[in-house]
């Protein structure tokens, strides 16, 4: 069968779970669709609580994927059609049923404390149970079936044990308090969800377009490529697009994280939820609503819960294996000791039950997932997009980094200063053959060439056989002769003699400017310089970076040996390397990870792709608006700010911190209550107790990471 043919069966859906809540059930779903037949993958996002299944259509279809998830108790329906409740009754009913199991739990115990007979006691404990543990019970019950035994199965059992054994009154607090922990982690959850829903909140629904004659507010859903936005003071831009019209500053702070308002003007790049300050302006539309950069921000930041990072990868895979050893050192506990030594069943029984609670692995395995995404959310509202928490984790632990220089170090907006015939061309002249041979490029260099003839008026002479030697120059033939533009090497290679140019390119070099060669086949006919300022911010980052550990910091670039010492110079950069072709830079980032061990590239996402591919961790600056920097860049920065690349690695240092934290009170918890247990101090309701107030801590300590700055 034809590629093309089976390209077409293969489908990609994202799923609508609103009731899924916890790992235990994503992972009950996982575990009912891997591995059938025509589902190629699958993804669970708890915190967005999507499913995601790419699938053979020709072997599965849909309807038997829901169906299928709804197997597991779970309802689950197509994205594009969901729509939400305004009033979540699931919530409202857990909450009440949670609150009725408590107060029940609390009158059976103080009836049977005044002496109450069990024949009234007992019906109490019952309703309390009942009320309190009857999605506990249910889940644990799918969760067996499915031979995927979870917390509610292990509490389950644990309950139906207290009570089989007399222990009513435990029986009925374990429920209470097991169904009190899960209310308020789903509550602890929604909050980390409701950070990203704010995200989704700042773009605006509807827009004025300007239709025709008209103005007309349509929803942004309806604007298409090319419409132009009316967008007044005070407003929320609903779209990404181009000024066309009009001056003001925005705020851009909920995008990039730019504190200070930017000036807008015709040509300049507006975002969607972004806020218009004091004037009126027009923007021609340049991205759909689906694919606005803040669109994508909030998918990438949705994408990161399916990318699971060393620690999560570990503790999800232990608490797998980890269930089922506990269950049978538990049946061990309760059995043994009676069947072979004669011991009273009733105790050891007890005794099992507690250590089945104790050893429940919730902590764990909500320890580390709650904690990278409090990492990437809070990174994201800095202006700052990881994607995935492995980048998060690793960017913690970089030891080198490489800079490109032009548009990273730099502002990236050089302006021509020299303009040096070298032959006998007018000034005029040379500069209308440089922009004629440019005319095609997008180089930045060669921005500032036509930039310069445009300012001067000049017209330019037709070029044909156009083409680029990337890292060298470029060529184009004009009025039958070839014309070159590059750099020394370029010419070197093309056999140019150079001895004229050579001594004034030192003395150029050496303050800091760019020289480009102008050339025909035979002869030099001049040179320009172009010179680029450094950004205000980049030395003091390079100050910063030291300070967070950074071991070994290098300048790259295409440019000259004496351009780079300048810069360099400036920045208090100790390394550079310069004549650089993309290819080069590769083998530089390659050079920093083998002798300095994890090393991170900071490019402009475009032109220096390679390279961020090569390294351990890629960073793209100036990427608002960018679609190749978020595609190519492990961490992505949406705005032109250098500083946030110290702020990424404290935030990766710190939420490491807290995983360890919360790993090591999980287990540390659990130690203390298996020594208790051991010595016979601890009881059901404690075990209970301990358990999910360790899960509980580990959520908060995670949460905190929400409200980090450094």
């Amino acid at each position: 069968m034809p590629p093309v043919m089976q390209n077409q069966k293969e489908k990609l859906v994202t799923l609508k779970v609103p009731a899924m809540d916890c790992q235990e059930e994503a992972h009950l779903i996982k575990k009912k669709l891997s591995g059938l037949k025509g589902v190629l993958q699958l993804d669970t996002l708890l915190l967005s609580q999507e499913v995601r299944v790419k699938y053979d259509s020709s072997l599965i279809d849909i309807k038997e994927i829901l169906g299928l998830i709804q197997e597991t108790g779970l309802e689950a329906t197509l994205l594009e059609t969901w729509t939400p409740r305004k009033v979540d009754w699931g919530r409202q009913k857990q909450l009440i049923l949670t609150i009725l199991s408590g107060l029940f739990a609390l009158l059976g115990l103080a009836l049977a404390l005044r002496g109450f007979p069990r024949e009234i006691t007992i019906p109490i404990y019952l309703v309390a149970m009942s009320t309190g543990g009857v999605r506990i019970f249910h889940k644990g019950f799918l969760a067996a079936k499915e031979l995927s035994l979870d917390m509610n199965t292990l509490m389950s059992m644990a309950v139906v044990g207290a009570a089989a054994i007399g222990e009513w009154g435990e029986a009925a607090t374990v429920i209470a308090l097991f169904s009190l922990a899960q209310l308020l982690e789903t509550y602890s959850l929604d909050r980390a969800r409701d950070t990203i829903r704010s995200l989704m909140t700042l773009t605006p629904t509807e827009g004025l377009v300007r239709r025709g004659k008209e103005e007309v507010s349509l929803p942004v859903n309806e604007v298409q490529l090319g419409d132009i936005l009316i967008v007044r003071p005070s407003e929320k831009i609903p779209l990404d697009g181009i000024v066309i019209e009009g001056y003001s500053t925005v705020n851009q702070a909920p995008i990039t994280g730019e504190s200070t308002p930017i000036e807008k003007y015709p040509g300049r790049e507006v975002f969607a939820g972004t806020i218009n300050r004091e004037g009126v302006l027009e923007v021609r539309v340049n991205h759909l609503a689906k694919d606005t950069t803040l669109s994508r921000m909030i998918h990438l930041v949705e994408e990161c819960q399916a990318q699971k990072a060393p620690y999560h990868s570990f503790v999800d895979k232990f608490a797998r294996i980890y269930t089922p050893i506990v269950i049978g050192i538990a049946f061990l506990v309760a059995t043994v000791p009676w069947a072979l030594l004669g011991a009273d069943f009733v105790p050891w029984l007890y005794m099992g039950l507690v250590f089945l609670v104790i050893s429940c692995p919730c902590a764990l395995v909500i320890a580390t997932p709650v904690s990278l995404l409090s990492g990437i959310t809070c990174a994201a509202q800095h202006g700052v997009l990881i994607k995935g928490g492995v980048h998060l984790e690793e960017a913690g632990s970089l030891k080198a980094i490489a800079f490109d220089k032009t548009g990273t170090l730099t502002k990236g907006v050089p302006e021509v200063i020299d303009i040096i015939p070298i032959d006998s061309l007018s000034h005029d002249e040379l500069l209308r053959v440089a922009a004629s041979v440019e005319a095609r490029s997008e180089h930045h260099l060669a921005g500032a060439i036509l930039r310069r003839a445009r300012e001067e008026k000049l017209k330019l002479l037709e070029a044909v056989d156009y083409k680029t030697v990337p890292g060298k120059g470029a060529m184009a033939r004009i009025q039958d002769k070839y014309c070159y533009i590059g750099n020394l090497k370029f010419f070197r290679e093309l056999g140019v003699p150079t001895a004229k140019a050579e001594k004034l390119l030192s003395m150029l070099q050496s303050q800091g400017k760019t020289v480009m060669l102008i050339g025909s086949e035979d002869k030099l006919l001049g040179t320009i310089t172009v010179a680029d300022e450094v950004r205000p911010v980049s030395k003091p980052t390079m100050v910063a970076l030291r300070e967070k550990g950074i071991k070994k910091i290098v300048m790259l670039t295409g440019d000259n040996k004496g351009t780079a010492q300048a810069i360099a110079g400036k920045l208090g950069v100790e390394e550079y390397m310069a004549e650089l072709s993309p290819e080069d830079k590769v083998e530089a980032v390659r050079h920093l990870t083998q002798n300095y061990g994890k090393t991170a590239m900071v490019g402009d996402g475009v032109n220096d792709a390679p390279a961020l591919a090569a390294a351990t961790i890629g960073i793209a600056m100036g990427t608002a608006g960018t679609d190749t920097a978020l595609e190519t860049a492990d961490i992505a920065l949406m705005a032109d700010d250098l500083t946030k690349i110290p702020f990424a690695l404290a935030l990766s240092r710190q939420t490491l911190r807290v995983i360890k934290q919360n790993l090591a009170f999980a287990i540390g918890v659990k130690a203390v209550f298996l020594g208790l247990a051991a010595l016979g101090l601890a009881t059901l309701w404690m075990a209970v107790g301990a358990d999910m107030g360790a899960s509980l801590l580990v959520i908060f300590n995670g949460l905190r990471l929400l409200r980090y700055s450094s």
